[in-house]
């Protein structure tokens, strides 16, 4: 297997000229009270993109790390996401958010999801775009948006999302969704981009990883550099948090990538965004 500490993670640059490392570290599920460790392991491979958000209630952890760490604020891109019952609240959930983390300026601010039962998700976003032109913010953009969300958003923004984050993986690929998305300049972030594991089992991606002597999980991870997306992995596990950044220096060809995207089964394993009304709080 490669070292990760040889792998150097492509940057993206988004609709506004910030620069994001192609490949990050999620903290989805993990648990606060072994959030820091996690996070410092991440940072300790060579992590420099650390995605969490207000519902996962470990902001707090993220920003012990961050902390801990003594690495430059500079060198870190910290996303973090607004949770669907404060969407009528926006400003003050941020600043929440940025007590929790421990800094001053979040590179990327999410929507987590539109909830379009609400109808706040507009109203939401002029909040971002304040907290964006405030400095608050280098980036702001969204999650779990589908074509509709992104038509209504798009309609009365005054600033183009630079980011959609949506469940996205070999076997769950919206092409539609991702394609639309990069026609307005919005960069595609794929969450569950491993399915949750399922996807990682299927005979294309287990005979690749054995062609590259690599791990299953590094196969599907290049398919999504690959592929132009940007990444998220989550793991607690030292050795897969090392093996997970591995995958940016390994390179697949066209057939290869063309083997990957054959297997989407349109298999959404998440909440369905169109219907999706739960809290966070």
């Amino acid at each position: 297997m490669s070292n990760a500490q040889n792998s150097t993670v492509p940057g993206l640059v988004l609709n506004n000229s910030v620069t994001i490392p192609q490949l990050g570290f999620g903290v989805f599920q993990v648990p606060p009270a072994e959030t820091q460790k996690a996070v410092e392991d991440a940072l300790e491979a060579g992590y420099r993109h650390i995605d969490t958000a207000a519902a996962y209630r470990n902001e707090s952890g993220v920003g012990a790390a961050i902390k801990a760490s003594g690495i430059a604020r500079e060198e870190l891109f910290i996303t973090t996401k607004l949770r669907n019952g404060e969407q009528g609240r926006a400003a003050a959930a941020f600043n929440h958010s940025r007590r929790e983390l421990g800094l001053d300026v979040i590179d990327l601010y999410l929507i987590h999801w539109p909830v379009p039962s609400q109808g706040l998700f507009v109203d939401a976003w002029k909040a971002l775009e304040k907290i964006h032109a405030d400095g608050g913010a280098r980036a702001i953009g969204v999650s779990n948006f589908l074509p509709a969300h992104l038509d209504t958003l798009l309609a009365s923004a005054d600033v183009v999302p630079a980011v959609n984050q949506i469940e996205l993986h070999p076997t769950f690929q919206q092409r539609e969704l991702a394609a639309k998305s990069r026609s307005h300049g919005i960069a595609v972030e794929a969450y569950s981009p491993l399915g949750q594991g399922a996807d990682l089992g299927s005979a294309t991606v287990t005979e690749l990883a054995e062609t590259h002597d690599a791990t299953p999980a590094q196969i599907v991870l290049a398919w999504h550099l690959g592929t132009g997306n940007l990444v998220i992995p989550k793991s607690v596990h030292p050795e897969r948090i090392r093996q997970n950044l591995a995958a940016a220096s390994l390179q697949l060809t066209p057939d290869e990538l063309a083997a990957i995207s054959a297997l989407d089964a349109g298999a959404r394993l998440g909440a369905d965004p169109a219907v999706a009304s739960f809290s966070q709080m």
